[in-house]
């Protein structure tokens, strides 16, 4: 008689399926409130696809002030395209917070890996953070990359680059990845010394090649760059196709500049809208797609307080467990009722973060695409 663990079936499930079944329902049982596929996200942080991370697999000093990130990926991770940001999600003093970093490295790499350069800045608690902090192995929450700041299909005959300080880090992301498909590329790069600024030593090995044409300017030394200088610099200005990244106060410069000499569909910037968002104890809630206004004590769970005020909110397990309740958050803080755990989620130019409404209360007025 052949054995019954490799040939007995009952009804039309073989008896190793059906052990096996009824084996991960005791673990399943003995781990309870939460379940083995949690223990095998700490083990393997990468695998759940349904949470998206990255591993930090290296870590390369840039200048005094910023670092290089090489991540690997998680499950589900879709490829960016040139000039895309990504927010890391970082837990700072038990508070996840949510920042968003251009990629710096070339799109399509075939390790699957893409690097984010960070320049700490002052009172940047994030950006101070992986500065000091950031390590090989280090996991951090991820989000699909997002924004428009990019170069067409058909390559312009004439480029310019016009950035400042961490401006920098889109544009050597285009650099990385086109550079073969433009024909004359300006960067004009502003920086508070030579050695502050980031991706000098690229730059600079570029325009030795004869591949860029690069306009440096130190504004420690030459104070800040103005538009009518910049017309000066760069005689055919406005022949040029231009993509624009750095402080706010340039781009609005450089946006009255073109607007004014009627070209300003030929500028392209990139521009961040931080929001420095304080936690308490509860807010509204806004579910922007049906305009739905919820009172949300810090105590109840925001799947409770839409369904209090009427809103149609998916849910299944109501515990933390199955994610069918996942709804992307605009801007807000929530307060994870497990544990507290605090998320922050700042709104950069319509990026979200998935929460878990059933486990989560707001800590601060939030805003849901749904």
């Amino acid at each position: 008689m052949l054995s019954p663990l490799r040939t007995s079936r009952l009804g039309h499930v073989p008896v190793t399926q059906t052990l096996r079944n009824g084996a991960w329902r005791v673990v399943e049982l003995i781990t309870t409130p939460v379940v083995p596929a949690d223990y095998l996200d700490v083990i393997a942080p990468l695998r759940n696809p349904t949470v998206l991370r990255a591993r930090i697999e290296a870590v390369r000093e840039e200048t005094p002030n910023a670092v290089t990130l090489e991540l690997r990926p998680g499950r589900n991770w879709q490829p960016h395209q040139p000039g895309q940001y990504v927010r890391l999600g970082v837990d700072v003093d038990g508070v996840r917070l949510w920042r968003a970093y251009s990629v710096s490295s070339a799109a399509g790499r075939s390790d699957g890996r893409f690097t984010v350069t960070v320049n700490a800045v002052t009172d940047g608690v994030v950006s101070g953070y992986l500065r000091r902090h950031a390590r090989r192995g280090m996991i951090v929450n991820l989000d699909l990359p997002a924004g428009d700041f990019l170069l067409p299909a058909t390559p312009p005959a004439k480029a310019l680059f016009v950035t400042a300080g961490s401006g920098i880090t889109p544009v050597m992301g285009m650099l990385r990845s086109s550079l073969d498909s433009l024909a004359d590329v300006v960067v004009v790069h502003s920086a508070r010394t030579p050695e502050d600024a980031v991706f000098g030593a690229d730059l600079r090995a570029l325009a030795a090649d004869g591949r860029i044409r690069l306009i440096e300017r130190h504004t420690g030394a030459d104070g800040r760059l103005k538009p009518d200088e910049l017309s000066s610099l760069v005689p055919d200005l406005f022949e040029r196709e231009t993509w624009a990244c750095g402080p706010g106060t340039m781009l609005d410069d450089l946006t009255v500049h073109w607007t004014d000499a009627g070209f300003d569909d030929r500028l392209h910037v990139e521009r961040f809208r931080p929001t420095v968002l304080v936690a308490g104890e509860g807010g509204t809630v806004t579910f922007e797609r049906t305009g739905t206004v919820a009172d949300a004590p810090g105590g109840t769970s925001i799947l409770e307080a839409g369904e209090a005020a009427g809103q149609l909110m998916a849910s299944g397990c109501r515990m933390g467990i199955c994610y069918k309740c996942v709804l992307p958050m605009r801007e807000g803080i929530v307060r994870d009722l497990r544990d507290g755990t605090i998320t922050a989620v700042s709104e950069v130019d319509g990026d979200k973060v998935l929460i878990q409404t059933c486990i989560n209360a707001a800590a601060a007025p939030c805003r849901f695409d749904a």
